[in-house]
């Protein structure tokens, strides 16, 4: 084991770095979902365009760019890498506010997302590093907090910021302070040994990215837990990019107060729900292995019922009572899910497995996601009117279910593999 020690204090100091650094990055892709209305408006585009612009075009260049930096975080120094992801994101996200059209606002979200792909692979693989099997998940779920910080200051940012100054400042607001955070990153955080916390002395080379491919793809756990992580963070960023547009268009609420209402649900409430079904999965995974996924089996279908019943609401506050559950529970899956995955995968190669999950995940979750709910609402926009985005966002939770069986299988599989009845 390396010689090198790490006190309790550097590791909680790390992560907690960590989790600003996430929170940073889920400002900065977010709060362009509390701002849509205004810049439809700006720009005369439809709905799809909107789509487009907090899906697919960001995600595609996140998730295909993470891949090679992912694999140079496992080669090389992750703390340089994340400082230099968050200094680009957070230019980027300034630079949004000075777009005249909208293929200019277009390319500084793309700018966004090719920033922010070399920052979830390396900092995954530090955690590992710094937290062992048993407190994983618990680790991982606090790091997915920046999740729901992320959403609740990127909401209440973009909402009362486009209040008082307009929809430019607030990209100018929320990007500058990520400069600072990529200052403390490099000068101030701790990069562990690889395989510190599982004890290994001796690391393998880090292989082939293909080889790493195959691997996963071998394992029948991660194959299901990949396919539940797709299908249930469809309908999530779907939820996120068009719940402010669903509450601002159909239940004619302003950009500040629909902020206000969805910063708190899902900053507040869904910031203990995504810690509260990492620390349960670690708990009740000690005496069955089964409930490091099932914990998020269980939540998801409550969230399947609770959002059906929030979309379908006439009133806005029977609309937002109901909204509380997907609010609280949505995160559920990440800490947890992510843990799996890095227990399942060898050191040498968690920053490029945690890169194709993310590829996967933003691909088809945050990239199609989005842009589903924008085609739909236009198709239906003639008949449904402004209810178009309701059928829209309702679609995508059904799919959601189809994740909920994946994530039950993964529960059964982790029970297999531990000999467990």
């Amino acid at each position: 084991m390396s010689e090198i020690t790490i006190t309790n204090r550097e590791r909680t100091y790390t992560l907690f770095l960590l989790v600003t650094v996430f929170t940073s990055s889920h400002v900065d892709r977010q709060i362009v979902a509390i701002l849509q209305e205004p810049i439809k408006q700006a720009f005369a585009i439809s709905d799809t365009q909107l789509g487009l612009l907090t899906g697919v075009m960001f995600a595609f260049f996140y998730a295909t760019l993470g891949m090679p930096m992912a694999m140079w975080a496992d080669r090389r120094n992750r703390r340089n890498l994340i400082t230099f992801s968050i200094t680009v994101w957070s230019a980027m996200t300034a630079l949004c506010g000075a777009a005249l059209q909208f293929w200019q606002l277009l390319i500084a979200r793309i700018g966004v997302g090719v920033g922010e792909a070399g920052s979830n692979p390396p900092s995954h693989s530090i955690i590992s590093d710094l937290y062992g099997p048993n407190e994983r998940a618990t680790a991982m779920a606090i790091f997915g907090l920046g999740v729901n910080f992320g959403v609740m200051l990127g909401y209440l940012i973009g909402g009362w910021v486009n209040e008082w100054l307009g929809w430019r400042w607030a990209f100018v607001v929320a990007g500058a302070p990520g400069l600072l955070i990529a200052l403390l990153v490099r000068l101030t955080m701790v990069e562990p040994p690889r395989g510190y916390a599982d004890g290994i002395t001796d690391r393998p080379p880090p292989p082939p990215f293909w080889t790493v491919v195959a691997t996963m793809w071998r394992n029948s756990t991660l194959r299901h837990l990949l396919s539940a992580n797709i299908l249930i963070s469809f309908a999530g960023y779907a939820g996120i990019a068009w719940a402010p547009v669903y509450f601002q268009r159909v239940h004619e609420m302003s950009t500040g107060e629909s902020g206000t209402w969805l910063a708190i649900m899902i900053g507040i409430g869904g910031g203990l729900g995504t810690f509260g079904a990492g620390y349960f999965a670690d708990k009740l995974g000690k005496n069955n292995e089964g409930w490091r996924a099932w914990v998020v089996t269980a939540v998801t279908l409550i969230y399947i019922r609770m959002a059906i019943l929030s979309f379908l609401a006439e009133d806005k506050f029977a609309a937002l009572f109901w909204f509380a559950g997907p609010a609280f529970l949505g995160g559920a899956y990440i800490g947890t899910n992510f843990a799996i995955l890095q227990s399942q995968l060898g050191v040498e190669m968690r920053s490029v497995g945690a890169a194709i999950n993310l590829f996967l995940l933003n691909i088809v979750g945050l990239g199609l996601g989005p842009l589903t709910v924008g085609i739909i609402s236009d198709w239906m926009t003639p008949t449904a009117g402004i209810d178009s985005v309701r059928y829209g966002l309702l679609f995508t939770v059904l799919i959601m279910a189809w994740g909920a069986i994946h994530q039950f299988r993964v529960g059964q599989l982790l029970r297999r593999a531990a000999g467990q009845s």
